[in-house]
């Protein structure tokens, strides 16, 4: 079935904070318009969720059929491997700066380039494993400028569920959180897998009275599996 399409466009920031110039990816929906005001979503693993999560598609499917809000997409993305580790995982060197990045840089940036809420209710972080693990502590570290996420499959260890039991009860957040029930077969350090500590997380996410939705699928940890959720984390998050 036939529906307009959102435009997507390359665009780079200098970031001071990085020491290095970071490229984009920003969807803008069809029939944007300066005259409104829009939503945000931050994604990391950005080209992932745009090309193997077919990202700006649903978005554009459910924006036709009056299901989402129209959305302005901001996506980062990794230059390699090791790129992506030393930014997304909690021991990485650049771990701490790129969510600095975000909040500090890109935010601004956004907001100066485009009509969007400046308010932490229409602010979402989205991103699978690793890039999931990066948008939950950047929410909880700048719990200021973001209330929403949407987390596929996010790599948990101590480290995450310390700073969530930890975090300030003065904010809410509101948690689109889904894993795998065949991720007990992907190992991390010490033997762990995924899927235990993600029941933790999201035991800790009750007990902190956040709003939570929270899934099991039948898969394990590859973009065969979050591709068709995809569709589902956007309604669930924005209608």
């Amino acid at each position: 079935m036939a529906f307009p399409r959102g435009k997507i466009y390359d665009a780079t920031i200098e970031s001071m904070i990085l020491k290095e110039n970071i490229p984009l990816l920003v969807y803008l929906p069809a029939s944007y318009s300066e005259d409104e005001q829009y939503p945000l979503l931050i994604v990391q693993d950005g080209k992932d969720y745009f090309q193997l999560g077919k990202l700006t598609r649903f978005a554009d499917e459910l924006i036709d059929e009056g299901i989402l809000e129209k959305t302005i997409i901001v996506a980062t993305h990794y230059k390699s491997i090791k790129d992506r580790r030393n930014k997304y995982h909690p021991s990485g060197n650049e771990n701490l700066n790129f969510m600095k990045f975000i909040a500090n840089e890109l935010i601004p940036w956004v907001d100066e380039h485009y009509p969007t809420y400046t308010i932490r209710e229409k602010r979402t972080l989205m991103g699978d494993s690793l890039a999931g693990t990066v948008s939950l502590r950047t929410a909880l570290y700048f719990p200021e400028l973001f209330k929403n996420l949407i987390l596929h499959s996010p790599y948990v260890n101590e480290t995450i569920l310390e700073e969530v039991e930890s975090a300030p009860s003065v904010f809410n957040f509101e948690i689109y959180h889904v894993i795998g029930k065949e991720e007990t077969v992907v190992k991390v350090s010490n033997n762990q897998d995924f899927l235990t500590p993600n029941r933790e997380l999201h035991q800790l996410f009750i007990a902190k009275g956040y709003e939570t939705f929270y899934d099991e699928f039948s898969g394990g940890h590859s973009w065969k599996y979050w591709q068709s959720d995809v569709k589902r984390a956007l309604q669930t998050m924005f209608s």
